[in-house]
Parts: structure tokens; C-alpha cells; sequence
């Protein structure tokens, strides 16, 4: 974790955080983040810029086979400017992005902080993805604005961040084996007919979990993991992401309701970033291990 040069007042922090992390506009409006765009293209064509698509065409489109899209990371002169408009306003830009292990964007962003020669910049590996990224920067964005300083922010998120499980299904692992994301044979096992991959991450990485028979388990299964993984879900914020599977969402948010008594969940779709690797039809469910 870098740490800052800690001259400024404990309100002037900023949350910089990248399009990954699946945010509902809502929320990001509320408080002190800033999104980078984290550029989305065709995989045969990167100079087409497809972020135009609404979320709906997006996956319409990968089903149909119209489009194979592709991701990159944000750059190290975006954060460079970044870090100096913040700089420049006397505020200390508190970096949270995807996980360094599913893009090089953390490299850029340190890169950006050492061609700058500050200390005035605080990154921090995350190891997270979608909305478990969205509710790592809300709960830094709340601290921020209830004016606690960046290095209390940081210390508390960085504990906060690396106990946030990741559990999801995706309809295909042909998505994430096509992005490098899992290996060729571990698509394989979990393309068996009527099997269903659940999968977690595991220090930032994604990894196959288990397989599931039958769509209808899915749900179950990702309940008893909860209930074995998780520590007083009620009074978590829990979070639950989707690429286009609006119905096992709301079946999955109705059993955390229902099994743990969680009052705050919080449900938003899953954006081109991540939708790119994980395709069409994912859920995944967000929750604190500790």
C-alpha cells in the first residue's frame, strides 16, 4: 500500500476507482469518486469503441455472435492527469481499482505516481472485481465523506477489501477461457452438460470452485456458501451483480434475504468491463468474510 505525504485536511480525499467496478450511477453521484473509463473495443477491430452500446444491446450482442469484445486497462497519462487535477484542488486521490491480476492498471497507476515524484497519492490492490470493487470504493467514498483522512481510509480498506468474497456462476466459461482468464481444460469440465460452474476468487484471481447440476441448484449452493463463508450477513451491505440475468439475481437476493435476514443489498448489472470476460447470463453474490 503506498501511503501519502499527508499534508492535506482529513476531508480532501477523492476515491479514484475504474469502470470495472460496476457502481450504480446513483451511488457514484452521492460521494467523492471519480470513475475511470476503462476502454471497451472489438477484439479484431480495437480502434471501435463500443461503450455507446446500452448494456442490453451489449449482451444481445455477444449472444448473437456480433460482436466479440475486448478490454484494456486504464492508462498511465489518464492517471496522471487524474492525479494532478486532485493534486492541484488539494485533495489526495485514493486509488482503488480491479484487481492486478485481471488487468494492468494498478503498474500504470504507480507508474503515473512515480512520474509525477509524489507521495501525494495513496494505491491500493484491491484483489477485487465488479461490485465487490463497487463496495470496496462506497465504503471509502462514506469515510471520506464522514472526513476521516486518507491513511485511516486506506488501513481500514485494505483489511475490508481483501475479506470480500467473490462467488458467481456464469452461463459459459468460453467467455473467461477466451479472455485467459481460466485455462482451456477447466472450460471444459465446466461445459459438461446440465453443469453449472461456480466459481471465487482467490487472491484476486478467479478460480473454479465447484460444479453444479442443474440451473435450479445454482442458487442453493451459492446460499451454503454464504452461510459457511460469511460473519454476521445481516449486517453487512451485501452485494449482488448480473450480466443480463435480472430473474436469478432477484432469486438469489430473495434467498440472502430470506436465509440471513440481510436488510442492504445491493443489485446492479454487470458492465462491459467485467460482462466482456464473464458474457452474458452471470450472477455473483458479494459479501464479507469477516
Amino acid at each position: 500500500m503506498e501511503q501519502p505525504g499527508g499534508k492535506y485536511y482529513m476531508e480532501n480525499v477523492v476515491i479514484v476507482t475504474d469502470s470495472s467496478c460496476d457502481l450504480p450511477e446513483e451511488a457514484i453521484s452521492e460521494y467523492p469518486i471519480k470513475v475511470l473509463p476503462m476502454p471497451v473495443s472489438l477484439k479484431d477491430d480495437p480502434s471501435t469503441d463500443i461503450s455507446n452500446l446500452t448494456l442490453k444491446e451489449f449482451y444481445d450482442s455477444i449472444r448473437k455472435g456480433e460482436i466479440i469484445p475486448t478490454t484494456s486497462q486504464v492508462t498511465v497519462p489518464v492517471y496522471m492527469r487524474c492525479f494532478e487535477e486532485c493534486i492541484n484542488q488539494e485533495k489526495v486521490p485514493l486509488v482503488l481499482g480491479l484487481s492486478s491480476k485481471l488487468t494492468s492498471s494498478y503498474e500504470s497507476a504507480l507508474l503515473a505516481k512515480e512520474n509525477l515524484n509524489t507521495n501525494d497519492v495513496i494505491i491500493i490492490d484491491t484483489k477485487c472485481a465488479s461490485l465487490g470493487l463497487g463496495l470496496v470504493v462506497l465504503k471509502a467514498a462514506q469515510m471520506a465523506k464522514e472526513g476521516k483522512g486518507p491513511q485511516e481510509i486506506a488501513k481500514e480498506i485494505e483489511h475490508y477489501a481483501l475479506h470480500m468474497e467473490h462467488i458467481f456462476t456464469v452461463d459459459s466459461l468460453e467467455y473467461l477461457k477466451r479472455g485467459g482468464r481460466i485455462s482451456a481444460t477447466q472450460a471444459f469440465v465446466g461445459g459438461l452438460l446440465n453443469v453449472k460452474p461456480v466459481l471465487h476468487f482467490v487472491d484476486g484471481a478467479i478460480h473454479p470452485l465447484e460444479n453444479v447440476r442443474g440451473r435450479r441448484n445454482i442458487v442453493k449452493r451459492m446460499i451454503e456458501i454464504m452461510a459457511q463463508r460469511s460473519k454476521n450477513p445481516e449486517n453487512q451491505l451485501i452485494g449482488i451483480s448480473h450480466g443480463d440475468n435480472e430473474e436469478l439475481a432477484m432469486e438469489l437476493k430473495e434467498a440472502v434475504k430470506k436465509e440471513f435476514g440481510v436488510k442492504d443489498i445491493m443489485i446492479s448489472w454487470i458492465g462491459p468491463v467485467i460482462g466482456s470476460h464473464s458474457g452474458p447470463g452471470t450472477v455473483a453474490l458479494f459479501f464479507q468474510n469477516v
